[in-house]
């Protein structure tokens, strides 16, 4: 069954997104174990190629009713193949002298994921030769891609030198994400035909809130099980700290960016300039989203567990360039990301957010050399300073913006409790 303009997520597209809970906990933690600036840029590849897999589940669930028909069997095998995708991240780059082949596995669950979900946008656009020719175009460019993945596999076992290999290799993945993402810009409205502006929007949204909640997972992780470490004033404070800067994170996207891109969107009723809007304001720029507050996770990893050892200085250790990097650098290119998006549909500059951007590249260098709550302390007061000069800078945009936004609750909210007086 097609979905329609006022369609929103379905209970078996929340079951999709869980497995990237453990997507973005599984490249945390493995950039976590090897800190390293080639592990570092693989962190990177295998999430634009998560990214690209959940966009395909986003655009199922716009175009058809996933909860309808065979469509849930069809999600179950796809899950389980993301998955194990999923389980193969730590060894997606590593060749197993025992047990299943790593690289391998990463690109046979990869081409799994994008044959099940190519085979129902098939379905849909049998009818229509135009639409199956361009289908043939994208399951080509899937091919490619998954072709480049398997030669990446190939590599260690076909070059001795481990340089030259980890080169090769690299230079592979890089290929296969190039060829999707360069693929979706030169295909344009073939990837994006987007029904439901409500859903897209939602969906997107609640991407933003799982990357969100890794980073709280993250910052608490060590404290599980009856062997946590004693509270502590530093452990109480780190904790702080990173919940501030993570509601602020929240705040800087929810308040008024995400009601303000959905309304774009909805006003948006040519295909091209909402093609357009759907491709480079939530696919391209959703993703440095993403991908910023997993770096600010990956900072933040075991935070709280370093503060309680009793051999850590009262303020804790300098967190050093790798750490303030990824932890001030997530920030930044999250707080950038919000401001290109805005102005990319809202036509506006958000002057606080990139200020905020420029004042943590100049302070990082410094921070790296702080004890690392001094170095959070920072971060959390510039992201919320950033957030909250940005609210109160009432220009009308803010108020014009919330207030649709809940007209349009209110309207919906009626709409259903009369239905349900007539029919439940």
């Amino acid at each position: 069954m097609l979905g329609a303009p006022g369609s929103r997520g379905t209970r078996l597209e929340l079951f999709y997104d869980l497995v990237f809970v453990l997507a973005f906990l599984n490249v945390t933690h493995l950039t976590a174990s090897h800190p390293s600036w080639i592990d570092l840029y693989r962190a990177l590849l295998v999430l634009a190629l998560l990214w690209w897999c959940w966009t395909g589940f986003a655009g199922l669930g716009n175009m058809v009713r996933t909860d309808r028909g065979v469509l849930p069997v069809i999600g179950f095998v796809t899950v389980a193949g993301i998955f194990l995708l999923v389980l193969s991240i730590p060894r997606a780059f590593v060749g197993e002298s025992v047990g299943l082949n790593g690289p391998l596995i990463f690109a046979g669950c990869y081409f799994l994921v994008r044959v099940s979900q190519l085979a129902v946008f098939g379905w849909v656009a049998r009818s229509d030769p135009a639409a199956f020719r361009r289908w043939l175009k994208l399951a080509a460019v899937a091919a490619i891609a998954t072709a480049l993945l398997v030669a990446a596999g190939q590599v260690p076992h076909r070059v001795a030198e481990h340089s030259q290999a980890t080169g090769l290799q690299l230079g592979f993945w890089t290929a296969a994400v190039l060829v999707e993402y360069v693929a979706g810009i030169a295909l344009g409205g073939s990837y994006w035909a987007v029904l439901s502006a409500g859903h897209w929007a939602e969906r997107h949204a609640l991407m933003i809130l799982i990357a969100l909640g890794e980073s709280i997972i993250t910052l608490g992780v060590g404290w599980m099980g009856a062997s946590a470490p004693p509270l502590t004033v530093p452990v109480m404070t780190a904790a702080v700290l990173g919940i501030a800067t993570a509601a602020a994170l929240w705040w800087a996207y929810f308040d008024t960016l995400a009601f303000g891109v959905e309304q774009v969107l909805h006003h948006a009723r040519d295909p091209a300039t909402r093609a357009r809007l759907t491709r480079y304001a939530y696919t391209y720029l959703h993703l440095p989203m993403i991908t910023g507050i997993i770096f600010f996770a990956l900072g933040l990893k075991d935070q709280l567990t370093e503060a309680a050892e009793p051999t850590t200085p009262a303020w804790g250790a300098p967190l050093g360039g790798f750490r303030i990097i990824v932890l001030y650098g997530g920030v930044a290119l999250y707080l950038l990301s919000l401001a290109a998006c805005a102005y990319v549909a809202l036509r506006t500059v958000h002057w606080p957010l990139l200020g905020a951007v420029a004042v943590i590249a100049l302070v990082a260098a410094a921070a790296a050399r702080l004890p690392e709550l001094v170095a959070l302390v920072m971060l959390a007061a510039l992201c919320i300073a950033a957030t909250a000069v940005e609210t109160l800078r009432e220009d009308g945009l803010r108020r014009r913006i919330r207030g649709l936004a809940l007209e349009e609750q209110v309207a919906v909210e009626s709409a259903e409790s009369d239905w349900r007086r007539r029919h439940l």
